[in-house]
């Protein structure tokens, strides 16, 4: 997906010279480009560290940090499988002054810590929290989301984001979102199962769970008003949640 930030629309472009590419809003035409960076599948994100704007971006070659107001990178970091023809699709994931960056393909997560112009890791694993096409929640200290290759059958986990620690996994749960509605997370597995639970690192106790559509559900479902927007490959549904 594209960022729409400071009058630009920022995208993920992925040509030679032009791997992200700031658009005029209003006209279409280019302002600025940076990055030689093939196309990955991750949606960049946009926050505000230590008083200063950053776009972030999980490309195909890895984690980025730049300027989003003239394209200007500040840092960069290899993070993607020896394999070329594997994806980075989770988005870069900003708590406080830390982000935290994961791919599937035996290359795992990382969790780094930004202090004014300088990043420095914290930890990094495969063996913690890999995405491989969901990106994570995080509550109240803990990450949750799906870790495994969706084709080996992923885990449902929740970890401590400080250090990786997994406080609960459930193997064999099979591919899928997760999606945080205040203190509750919303799981929509691959197979069409919408599932509601409350986001807790002691376990994973859904509440109420119910099959809304057929397989196969990769899409992120939309909340608004009391609503879930979810939708296949064919398919879009409404799905009242609010009593």
């Amino acid at each position: 997906s594209p960022l729409v930030e400071g009058g630009l629309v920022i995208a993920h472009v992925g040509g030679p010279g032009a791997g992200i590419v700031a658009f005029d809003a209003k006209t279409g035409s280019v302002v600025w480009k940076a990055t030689g960076d093939e196309a990955g599948y991750s949606s960049p994100t946009v926050a505000t560290i230590g008083g200063t704007r950053h776009a972030l971006f999980l490309t195909r070659a890895g984690f980025v940090d730049l300027d989003p107001s003239n394209g200007q990178v500040r840092y960069t970091l290899p993070w993607h499988s020896r394999f070329s023809s594997s994806v980075n699709a989770a988005t870069p994931l900003v708590v406080g002054n830390q982000v935290f960056v994961s791919a599937s393909y035996g290359t795992g997560a990382i969790l780094l810590e930004l202090n004014g112009s300088e990043y420095r890791k914290i930890w990094s694993s495969d063996e913690s929290m890999s995405n491989h096409y969901s990106t994570c929640v995080y509550l109240d200290g803990y990450l949750y989301g799906f870790h495994g290759r969706q084709e080996e059958g992923q885990e449902l986990r929740c970890i401590q984001l400080r250090t990786g620690k997994v406080m609960w996994s459930l193997d064999g749960f099979g591919a899928g979102t997760v999606t945080l509605a205040g203190n509750r997370l919303l799981v929509l597995r691959e197979n069409g199962e919408l599932m509601l639970a409350p986001a807790t690192p002691t376990e994973f106790k859904p509440v109420a769970h119910a099959g809304i559509m057929k397989a196969v559900v990769r899409s992120y479902p939309a909340i608004a008003d009391g609503r879930l927007y979810a939708r296949n490959e064919h398919s879009l549904i409404c799905v009242k949640l609010s009593k």
